[in-house]
């Protein structure tokens, strides 16, 4: 939702709390309690600028499903956790998750977390966890300064690196490898 709107009522759940912020907030809600981060460094926008166009092509081409740029909220559950990864990528065969008019209601296939100086811990641990706990097919944490990529693929319920390189990424679920 995240419009002007009048407040009738006050919020009743944390859920409630988190869509009433306002469009554009970089914030997510994880196990029911909301975080909040500064808009990243340039870095950090370069890296996703780049992966995502190359992402962008190369499923649009081939007609796969749609890429997203954060901000953009995933709402894994419907009660406590909404999340607004750096690339979000679904498949055609899911697309139905979009709200053509709002945002992603479900678990996407592929995650993308671009770290920040403020966000390392929380996308290594906390996020990386919430996208294994989700069922997340593969997830990609990318370091904008060393172009270090590593890339998890969920097996058994766990997450287990498939790749890591400099400079590159490769997906197993998208059979491609993306430079950035």
């Amino acid at each position: 939702m995240r419009t002007q709107e009048i407040i009738d009522r006050p919020p009743r759940t944390i859920m409630e709390v988190y869509k009433m912020l306002p469009e554009g907030t970089l914030a997510e809600l994880i196990d029911g309690i909301i975080y909040m981060s500064p808009s990243p460094i340039r870095p950090h926008q370069r890296t996703i600028s780049l992966l995502s166009a190359r992402m962008t092509v190369f499923v649009e081409e081939n007609d796969l499903g749609e890429v997203y740029v954060s901000p953009f909220d995933v709402y894994l559950d419907e009660k406590s956790n909404a999340v607004q990864p750096d690339i979000v990528f679904v498949s055609k065969a899911r697309l139905s998750m979009i709200d053509p008019m709002g945002h992603i209601h479900g678990v996407p296939d592929l995650t993308v977390e671009v770290l920040s100086s403020g966000n390392r811990k929380y996308d290594l641990e906390k996020k990386k966890d919430l996208y294994e706990r989700f069922g997340v097919l593969e997830f990609w944490i990318i370091d904008p300064l060393n172009k270090e990529a590593t890339g998890y693929r969920l097996q058994n319920r766990k997450y287990i690196e498939f790749f890591k390189s400099t400079g590159k990424i490769e997906s197993k679920l998208l059979g491609e490898s993306f430079s950035f």
